[in-house]
């Protein structure tokens, strides 16, 4: 049997309009310190943020987006924050924001595969 790890995970929102509190899950963040896992998945469904907000910049959301993953990767384009060790990359990625983009309060659970129950809950909560 496979251990099991200890994980948490926050679901990335998107608020087109932040004061009508209306959000679209548009991603996942998973992490596992033990591990020295982070990894985050995200998918942009322009028609239905426009439904709520047909002034969305997308193509910024994107790259706002595209830098949680640089972040969560260490990739140096990320800026200096990407360059915190994996728990402080996580912590700054779920730290409460009143932008366009925030994310839940973390999630704990238990894994075998870290993959694979990224994109489970990915596909459960985003998809």
């Amino acid at each position: 049997m496979q251990e099991k790890h200890l994980y948490e995970y926050a679901v990335i929102r998107v608020l087109p309009r932040v004061e009508r509190e209306e959000f679209l899950n548009v991603g996942i963040i998973l992490f596992c310190k033990k591990a020295k896992f982070i990894q985050v998945h995200f998918t942009i469904a322009a028609d239905k943020i426009g439904m709520i907000s047909a002034e969305t910049d997308i193509e910024q959301l994107q790259l706002n987006l595209e830098s949680f993953q640089k972040i969560a990767a260490g990739d140096k384009a990320g800026g200096p924050i990407a360059q915190f060790d994996i728990p402080s990359r996580f912590r700054w990625l779920t730290a409460i924001r009143s932008s366009v983009i925030q994310t839940s309060r973390p999630h704990p659970g238990l894994s075998e595969d870290l993959e694979k129950t990224g994109l489970r809950l990915f596909a459960d909560l985003v998809l």
